[in-house]
């Protein structure tokens, strides 16, 4: 019998190839993902940024991949903003293909994981984690995003587990805050694959691991 992935649910005998793991992050001009508490007040809410780099991602992703704490605020907000009226249909959209699409919640503990298509990947350490994505990489269709939360994410930097860094560079230089590129880490080479400015001084940068 085909042993079930811890990860994804997905028996061996149904992995399906390899795809990317794409880090989908704002980032200001000091190199930080969040303010020190957290606070993504600063990011430009830029609707051309949306119209043009969420349908990229959307077109090869498959699978969303993301921490307990920002798993919950999505849950929180988005089924709500996809039943208001008053959404803005893009809004809409992205709020359907998140319902939709599978979700692996990474996290030390055991949290309720009860959003539509999710799934819980409890990784204690570096050495799980990395076996979760391998898992996720062999036996799942299509791209993976990441959307963080910040720990995750410099996990999965600093482990060089990253294919591509999409990055919505912000007009904005923080001063302090939580950096993706963690003291300690390894230093990273990457290649410019893909750049593009918007109207509202938001960058669009794809890089990929040199």
């Amino acid at each position: 019998m085909a042993r079930p992935n811890i990860a994804t649910g997905v028996s061996d005998s149904e992995s399906v190839g390899m795809g990317k793991l794409i880090l989908f992050m704002v980032a200001s001009l000091d190199g930080y993902v969040a303010g020190p508490n957290g606070e993504l007040d600063w990011e430009v809410r830029d609707p051309e940024v949306g119209s043009v780099l969420v349908p990229e991602l959307q077109g090869t992703v498959e699978t969303i991949v993301i921490g307990r704490f920002l798993y919950e605020g999505f849950q929180q907000a988005w089924p709500a903003m996809a039943s208001n009226p008053a959404t803005p249909p893009p809004l809409v959209e992205f709020a359907t293909w998140l319902e939709t699409t599978t979700k692996v919640v990474f996290s030390r503990g055991h949290p309720p994981v009860t959003w539509a298509n999710s799934r819980l990947a409890t990784t204690v350490d570096d050495a799980g984690v990395r076996t979760a994505i391998s898992d996720l990489k062999t036996s799942r269709p299509g791209d993976i995003v990441v959307f963080g939360g910040v720990r995750l994410a410099q996990t999965l930097t600093r482990l060089r587990l990253v294919d591509e860094y999409r990055l919505k560079l912000q007009p904005v230089a923080l001063g302090i805050g939580q950096p993706l590129f963690t003291d300690g880490a390894p230093r990273v080479n990457l290649k410019l694959v893909k750049s593009r400015a918007f109207s509202s001084g938001v960058l669009g940068l794809s890089y990929q691991p040199a």
